[in-house]
């Protein structure tokens, strides 16, 4: 008997889960969203121009009189743009006096020509700092330490840390997570990552804040998975898939209220402090939420196990005798010594690449993985470069997940895995791609836009289920693990290109585009897995060959027997009572006959 056959006996999804998942595990979804993306507002970069000094007084006033005067300017989109990073080489002392025995009608009717074009003059780097636009934002990072021009390169290196700090965190924490257990290794995490983003907001500078950045990168890929681990081993295979949409739909209305917020509030001080003190009523439910009763299991706490189960088996309405616990901890000790005979043989990360089938899928997986990962993180940052009103882009960025996520709860149970992860990554990247045709019509570029993020949100629940149900048992961790840290790699990448797009702005969106159909099409090589047992073994994988890497040998165009016993041992006893030599293939398991 194993572990989820125990849980049977006390309700693998009564009321003990729901309560713990609901009021629990998908609040614990917000922490990651918040802090993973109140970057982009804490350092956005408003539009800026060069500083006059001699101007200044006129700035405000008269601020496009000024700008013509000062600012060179191109025309972009059927609209005028004013340059971010040059102005004009004059003699602004002689614009002033003219400009102080002026009236203001006069001033108003002025043209640049009547005070002097510039169109002549020489161009030149800022000299004085910049002027912000203070429409959006009344205060970001980048407008307290001019992070523009030829610093704006600073703005892209805190992503690409904050990358680099989840790709170290997803290695260290999840280490942890198996030795403290998921219950105080989530607290851990979420007071460090509280403590460092509030202190973020009290930074002094630049490279101050940028290290307290570092260490919310560090725990957010461990706050986004603890939660979810937790509530798959609380409940039985069959809700698993119910619990991975309910963590992705909970994970995007973080999105959503992250947008709200940013509405309110506008300052990146009172954002990152907003963002991260009142995370901290997720304490008042450390004493509700259990510790994993499976992990508990793995680690010979046997007793502790049984006791979870008990309050599972009350809060569920499940009679119980009164040496309950007895009886659960005996059953889970024979699980137990079952699991250990079948984990014997130890396990590395060199099985994934053993044999050609299993290396094949796990290249392909990883691939998948690594382009849903790219995509989606590349699309979220993406969001505030589309024009317009960052906020309400980035508020349509989460808001057109939630539609998906329902879509996909039947799907996934009537038309497989492998399809629509296809489908998926094929809507999206052609949506991004297409971009390309429509650069000059935003409503147009919004649209697809958000198209794209429907597929790769849809691809992003499917993945980590088809890959669950691919990999056996045996490396099933090891598997997911190896994918999933190959695909932190994404978010490092993702946002220098994200920087090279201030050029040509769908640059980011075509890379993005031709990533995800290259991950569609490699996953129609991936076998399906809906309605099938979970392999095992490795033997067990090597049974179910990849869709496009069949064998094509004359036995396997046959009908292949559809009786249970006619497997490779069974054709293998036939032939030895008939004392005959024969030929079994290795993937279909029929026997070749000479010819």
């Amino acid at each position: 008997m194993d572990f989820d056959e125990v849980l049977k006996e006390v309700g693998s999804f009564g009321l003990y889960q729901k309560i713990i998942i609901c009021s629990v595990l998908l609040p614990a979804a917000l922490p990651c969203a918040f802090h993973a993306y109140s970057q982009l507002f804490i350092a956005a970069t408003p539009k800026h121009w060069c500083r006059v000094p001699e101007l200044e007084p006129w700035a405000q006033d008269y601020g496009t009189l000024v700008k013509n005067l000062s600012i060179p300017s191109t025309v972009f989109n059927n609209s005028m743009q004013y340059a971010s990073c040059s102005m004009y080489n004059r003699n602004y002392s002689d614009i002033v006096r003219y400009m102080e025995y002026r009236t203001p009608i006069e001033l108003q009717r002025d043209k640049v020509w009547q005070i002097g074009s510039p169109g002549r003059s020489q161009v030149e780097n800022c000299q004085h700092g910049w002027y912000y636009e203070r429409s959006m934002y009344t205060s970001t990072v980048v407008t307290e330490w001019n992070l523009v021009c030829d610093q704006s390169f600073l703005v892209t290196l805190a992503l690409v840390l904050f990358g680099v700090a989840g790709l170290i965190g997803n290695y260290v924490f999840g280490y942890l997570q198996d030795m403290w257990g998921r219950r105080p290794s989530f607290y851990v995490y979420l007071i460090i990552e509280i403590v460092a983003c509030a202190a973020s907001a009290f930074a002094w500078n630049y490279y101050s804040w940028l290290g307290m950045r570092f260490i919310v990168g560090l725990t957010v890929p461990a706050i986004l998975a603890s939660p979810y681990v937790l509530a798959i081993e609380l409940v039985g295979p069959e809700r698993r898939v119910f619990c991975t949409i309910a963590s992705n739909i909970a994970y995007s209305c973080g999105l959503v209220l992250l947008a709200g917020i940013v509405y309110i509030i506008r300052d990146w001080r009172f954002l990152t402090l907003t963002v991260s003190l009142p995370l901290l009523l997720l304490f008042s439910c450390y004493f509700v939420l259990p510790e994993s009763p499976r992990w508990l299991l793995a680690v010979g706490r046997t007793r502790q196990a049984a006791r979870i189960l008990k309050t599972i088996a009350r809060v569920n309405g499940y009679n119980i005798p009164p040496d309950f616990v007895k009886i659960v901890e005996q059953k889970l000790q024979q699980a137990q010594a079952e699991i250990g005979k079948e984990t014997d043989t130890s396990y590395g990360i060199l099985d994934l690449f053993r044999t050609t089938n299993m290396r094949r899928k796990t290249f392909i997986i990883t691939l998948i993985w690594f382009a849903n990962t790219s995509v989606y993180v590349g699309l979220s940052y993406y969001a505030p470069a589309l024009g317009g009103d960052e906020i309400w882009n980035f508020f349509l960025a989460g808001v057109v997940e939630l539609p998906t996520y329902i879509m996909l709860w039947p799907g996934l149970s009537y038309f497989g895995r492998r399809w629509i992860l296809c489908i998926s990554m094929l809507v999206g990247g052609v949506a991004c791609v297409l971009t390309l045709m429509y650069d000059e019509q935003p409503e147009v570029m919004l649209l697809l836009y958000c198209i794209g993020k429907m597929g790769i949100s849809s691809a992003f629940v499917v993945l980590p289920l088809l890959a669950s149900e691919l990999y056996p048992t045996v490396v099933r961790g090891l598997g997911m693990s190896f994918s999933s840290v190959v695909a932190m790699i994404g978010p490092i990448v993702i946002p220098i290109i994200n920087h090279m797009g201030q050029r040509m702005l769908v640059l980011p969106l075509i890379i993005m585009g031709a990533l995800l159909i290259i991950g569609g099409f490699a996953s129609l090589f991936l076998p399906e897995t809906r309605g099938k047992n979970l392999p095992q073994t490795i033997e067990d994988g090597e049974s179910v060959p990849m869709k496009f890497f069949n064998c094509r040998c004359l036995c396997c165009s046959k009908e292949r027997p559809h009786r249970a016993e006619l497997n490779n041992s069974a054709l293998v006893a036939k032939h030895n009572q008939r004392q005959q030599p024969m030929t079994v293939c290795s993937i279909c398991k029929r026997e070749i006959k000479k010819t």
